[in-house]
């Protein structure tokens, strides 16, 4: 007896299902992470019938959040180094312009020493971020 060779071919024929199972379950994975990866001090700032600031403006922003601490541009900053920061982070994005958000239960004295501090430093450009309130007959 003989034994036949078998001849193996060409497969024109991609099978794909298994690519595609992966790609959906990378979707799914990235929706779910996506909103954790916003950065961002989570405050609540006090609102006011003020326009709302448009997009272009630039410079750097300065947070206080509810208990207290500062931040640059989302970052951290010491209070004993704040102004050596807020100079670097001026050289870096290249601007004058500083905005302060302060949330609503950040005492008074508080963002007037940041203010006191900013000025003392030469900076004239100070703005006070705010959030939009609504009217009355927008909410209808």
């Amino acid at each position: 007896m003989r034994r036949r060779k078998r001849k193996y071919g060409a497969v024109a024929e991609i099978n794909i299902t298994n690519l595609v199972d992966v790609v959906l379950v990378l979707l799914i994975i990235f929706m779910i992470s996506a909103p954790l990866l916003q950065s961002g001090i989570e405050i609540n700032l006090p609102k006011t019938h003020a326009p709302v600031m448009n997009e272009e403006t630039r410079g750097i922003v300065v947070t206080i959040d509810s208990l207290g601490g500062i931040y640059i541009n989302d970052r951290w900053a010491a209070p004993d180094k704040f102004e050596e920061a807020v100079e670097r982070e001026m050289e870096a994005k290249r601007t004058s312009s500083v905005f302060i958000r302060g949330d609503s239960a950040v005492a008074y004295g508080k963002a007037i020493d940041v203010i006191g501090r900013l000025k003392d430093m030469g900076i004239e450009s100070v703005g006070l971020v705010t959030g939009h309130q609504e009217t009355m007959s927008a909410r209808k």
